[in-house]
């Protein structure tokens, strides 16, 4: 299990990786965009937003940063980005039932935003702001699935 710090930014992500990456020493970068994964013909991106990141990650000094744009779209149910409130943890276990717990204490009193489903990224994926106003991400098995993504890629 581990616990990540998750930074969201408004389609600069992609600058901010390169920024960070450098400016940290990173020893390994990924980067995945909304184009790298099959599009829900019901509710297509608009050309400008699948060359936004959708996932990446940044390791350095035995440490590792995750990053992100957000859509438009998913502004309408998280708010309005601004510094300050664009971090999120996201917690990656892949027990299931541990995931699945934590999913369900964190979301007591707050706001889910996303119920624990099978996405195309992870078998298990949720998103939930707790009643501190904290916004947490669930994956259980992301990591393994962008890696062969990217593998696949090259």
């Amino acid at each position: 299990m581990s616990a990540i710090a998750y930074l969201n930014f408004d389609g600069v992500a992609e600058q901010a990786i390169d920024f960070y990456s450098k400016a940290l020493h990173a020893n390994e970068v990924k980067k995945v965009k909304f184009k790298d994964f099959p599009q829900d013909p019901n509710y297509p991106l608009p050309e400008n937003e699948l060359n936004m990141i959708m996932d990446s990650s940044i390791e350095f000094a035995g440490g590792k940063i995750m990053m992100s744009d957000i859509l438009p779209s998913m502004k309408m149910a998280t708010g309005e980005l601004v510094k300050g409130n664009n971090v999120v943890i996201s917690l990656v276990i892949d027990d299931k039932q541990i995931l699945e717990k934590y999913y369900n204490n964190l979301s007591v009193g707050g706001n889910v935003m996303m119920p624990l489903s099978n996405t195309p990224w992870s078998s298990c994926f949720g998103l939930l702001v707790d009643k501190f106003g904290v916004c947490w991400k669930f994956n259980r098995d992301a990591e393994k699935l962008l890696d062969r993504l990217i593998a696949n890629k090259q």
